[in-house]
């Protein structure tokens, strides 16, 4: 049940909405009838013009209520709890407060979010206890247009557990994200999903490495290593239908204990790898209703990577993908 308003003559906005979660399928990702027993609840502030003109100002709280279920996806393979540690269906309550901002200051362009994630987990799968959750998260870009050229840069961090066997989860995790930077779907550590023992290092449109084992299907899991990420991309456009977007992404892990509690593992370093991309969107009709995209991507493996997949081969070679898709929306 969403609820919007505004005041100031529309320079502020707010909305608060309540979404009572459906289980997803597991192919397709699409509603099913059945429910997840999941709530999550958002309250937005919106400001325009928030101290230079063009840029936008927003404080909210996001409030993730999951409870605890025990569930098979459709291939048969345990989704919730994790597969990971002890089998138990646990609860979680977790309380997001966020600051973000999106405009330009100027010729610069800026776009940043941070979230402070407070609350409770009453049995982590990967921790075998309870756990109080406090964790961080904060990212941000700066680009820079000249002529028909982007610049940009952007920085991540997402906060890791450096002692799994306490009873403090430190290790950031969202509730659903599809975050759109650094490359975004482009890229390949936020395109594909890499598997770890049942687990996901990473999801399909995410870039936290948290140790779920589905992101539409999963419960966060706080008990993960964190992120660092620093990225350099350079956007051209070419013709006003055809974009060029290319990205760089160099990756560590905040903290490697989960890991290595994960693995039974002595020591995982902590730089995972660097994240190359290249790829087009093209809008035939010059606006949203036909875009076609397509890419290219690799991910060249560093010493945190290859300590988590060397057991398996002698060699961790690159990891390479590619995708073409269509969207059409009328």
């Amino acid at each position: 049940m969403p609820i919007f308003r505004t005041r100031l003559s529309n320079r502020d906005q707010f909305n608060v909405i309540t979404f009572d979660q459906q289980e997803k399928d597991t192919d397709s990702a699409l509603n099913t009838f059945q429910s997840r027993h999941q709530n999550v609840y958002i309250a937005n502030y919106y400001r325009q013009d928030f101290l230079f003109p063009g840029y936008t100002a927003q404080v909210s709280v996001h409030y993730n209520h999951d409870g605890p279920t025990f569930h098979f996806d459709k291939n048969d393979s345990l989704v919730r709890p994790d597969p990971v540690g002890v089998f138990t269906p646990h609860r979680l309550d977790v309380v997001y407060l966020g600051w973000a901002g999106e405009g330009h200051i100027g010729r610069y362009n800026i776009s940043h979010a941070c979230y402070w994630a407070l609350g409770r987990d009453n049995l982590n799968p990967l921790g075998n206890q309870p756990q109080d959750i406090n964790a961080q998260m904060a990212a941000l870009e700066l680009s820079y247009d000249r002529d028909w050229v982007r610049f940009r840069s952007s920085y991540l961090f997402a906060s890791g557990d450096r002692d799994p066997s306490n009873a403090h989860a430190t290790g950031f995790d969202g509730v659903l994200d599809d975050p759109i930077f650094a490359g975004g779907e482009f890229s390949y550590w936020q395109r594909q999903a890499v598997r770890l023992f049942g687990v996901n290092l990473t999801n399909r449109g995410s870039f936290f490495p948290n140790l779920r084992s589905s992101k539409t299907q999963g419960q966060s899991n706080f008990v993960n290593p964190g992120l660092w990420l620093a990225n350099a991309g350079i956007d051209f456009e070419l013709t006003p239908k055809l974009r060029m977007i290319n990205n760089a992404n160099f990756l560590w892990f905040d903290e490697t204990e989960s890991l290595q509690t994960f693995l039974f593992q002595a020591r995982v370093h902590s730089y995972l790898g660097a994240d190359v991309s290249t790829g087009f969107e093209y809008r035939p009709l010059l606006s949203n209703n036909i875009i076609m995209t397509a890419g290219v991507s690799t991910l060249l493996p560093g010493m945190g990577f290859q300590d988590l997949y060397r057991r398996f081969t002698d060699r961790v070679n690159p990891l390479v993908a590619s995708f073409l898709q269509m969207e059409l929306t009328y």
